[in-house]
């Protein structure tokens, strides 16, 4: 599914990557059910926490990096009991790998594994110079004035 973004470059500036950004979404959806299962909360206006449910795993499995505005959360087991003899096994135990792309601004604040959650705390962080300011509107000064002075 291809989305045609024209009317929205005519009326703004420097969203060009949010195509590409709208893309990769909507290819990620296409590829079936996720494991393991995630939610996404927003905590306050400019807080957010990703909870990922990661039943089994221990802290030094687990690595959460971010890079270039991408937040990647993976897990690797570490080898199971190979004797084990198991009637059932609901437990999943796979390496995976979860992507999400962070908006400008967002850092990974902590990251947390308490009862097989892994929490990942997030917030936005507006620079001082991105945030909205008002433009002070004076007179202009003619020509002649701005060279004497």
């Amino acid at each position: 599914m291809k989305i045609d973004l024209t009317p929205l470059y005519a009326s703004t500036v420097g969203f060009d990557r949010f195509g590409s950004l709208l893309d990769a979404a909507l290819s990620a959806d296409r590829q079936g059910p996720g494991y393991p299962p995630y939610d996404i909360e927003r905590v306050e206006e400019n807080e957010y926490t990703i909870s990922v449910a990661v039943a089994g795993f221990r802290e030094n499995e687990i690595d959460v990096q971010v890079e270039n505005g991408v937040l990647t959360i993976s897990g690797k087991k570490e080898s199971t009991k190979k004797d084990a003899q198991y009637l059932h096994r609901g437990i999943a135990t796979r390496s995976f790998e979860r992507k999400f792309s962070l908006a400008d601004h967002v850092e990974v604040h902590a990251a947390k594994l308490d009862n097989g959650l892994l929490e990942v705390s997030l917030v936005r962080e507006i620079p001082e110079a991105m945030k909205p300011r008002r433009i002070p509107v004076g007179r202009a000064q003619p020509a002649i004035e701005q060279a004497v002075a």
